[in-house]
Formats: structure tokens, sequence, C-alpha cells
């Protein structure tokens, strides 16, 4: 069965069925909590990529009753599981960096130097923020008590990937400040630091 033109964002939620069968519900909490960070996605439109699988052939849908209420509980079907082998097999593109912190300092002469200390220490905030879950995450999957223990081996490579993430801003943050603090009051009559030029087109040399 050859596959239809589907997004990623529904190629993501069949991997969540492959784990294990979900309620539409249960499917964006999920998502959110072992995606959102790499692919953060609406959940109104997450309610709607469980049905386009099942018309599709790859998710089958059966219907509950919790309580007095009835609740769609999807799983991943043998199509299903064929057609995400296929997805997998071909390699996944980079990562699409989203920062209006950067965008905004990179047009700091136009505002002041104080406005860009607070654009820092907001990315700084970000990243210690981020890291607080993240870590308690790392700590609980090293401990062997991380929800879903039996999938750590694939869960580190993306965690590996966000606490270096996270531990790069921080720097680069600590890094910023020191460079701004030397700026005139108008950023426009900053100069750069040509040791730090220098070292930046160093570590580009990898």
């Amino acid at each position: 069965m050859s596959s239809p033109h589907l997004s990623s964002t529904s190629y993501a939620v069949l991997g969540l069925l492959g784990v294990q069968p979900w309620s539409t519900y249960e499917l964006t909490r999920q998502m959110d909590r072992s995606l959102g960070r790499m692919w953060p996605r609406a959940a109104s439109k997450l309610y709607e990529e469980p049905k386009k699988l099942v018309a599709h052939g790859f998710a089958a849908a059966e219907t509950e009753t919790v309580g007095r209420r009835p609740r769609t509980v999807y799983s991943i079907t043998d199509d299903g599981r064929a057609a995400l082998a296929r997805w997998l097999a071909e390699p996944g593109e980079g990562p699409v960096l989203e920062f209006e912190g950067l965008v905004k300092l990179g047009f700091a002469e136009h505002g002041t130097r104080e406005d860009a200390l607070r654009t820092v220490a907001a990315a700084r905030a970000w990243a210690a923020e981020r890291n607080v879950v993240n870590e308690e995450a790392a700590r609980d999957y090293a401990a062997g008590a991380g929800p879903y223990q039996h999938r750590a081996a694939q869960g580190m490579i993306a965690g590996a990937f966000f606490t270096d993430l996270y531990a790069m801003v921080a720097r680069w943050a600590d890094w910023a400040e020191e460079q701004i603090e030397t700026w005139p009051e108008d950023p426009g009559e900053a100069t750069a630091d040509p040791r730090a030029l220098e070292e930046i087109a160093r570590r580009a040399n990898w």
C-alpha cells in the first residue's frame, strides 16, 4: 500500500499510536509532553489527525464509555506501522530556529542598552525554566523511573539535544550580557570587540 501525502504531524501522531492506543485527549497531552519541545502544534489541529489516519487505513477507531461519557480510542494498524516505517526510512530535515529575542538584538541600535540586556536576561530565564523539567526527567530516566522507561534509549537522544540546547542558551546569554554591558547607552555607537570576533571565527571552524 503506497503512502498518501501526510504531514510530519500526522506521522508524529502515528508514532505515538505505535507506542499504545490513545484517545484524542490523551494524544494531545502526550504530544505536548513528549514532542512539544521539538514539534509544537496547536491542540485543535491534533484532534483532526487521528481521523485522517483512520481515513487512510493507518489507524483504527473504537468507541468506549468512561462513566457516562463516550470516548474514541485510536490504535495503529499494520498498514500504519508499514507507513510509519517508510517515513522513518527517509532522513528528517534539520532544525528551524525561531528566536524573537535574537531578532530584537539584531536591531539593538534602534533601542537602548538596557533593552538589549533585558532581552538577554529573558533568554537566560527561558533556558533555566525549561531545564527544570528537563533535569527532573533526566534524573528520573537515569534512575530507571521515567514514564515509558522501556523507550529510554529513544528518548535520551532528544533529551541530550535539549540538555545541550538549554545549556548553550544560558552560556550564550552570559557571554552576550558581558558584551552588551561594555556598550554605550546608545547601542548604535557600540563597536565589536576584535578578540570576540576572532574567537567566534575560531569556533566556527569545527
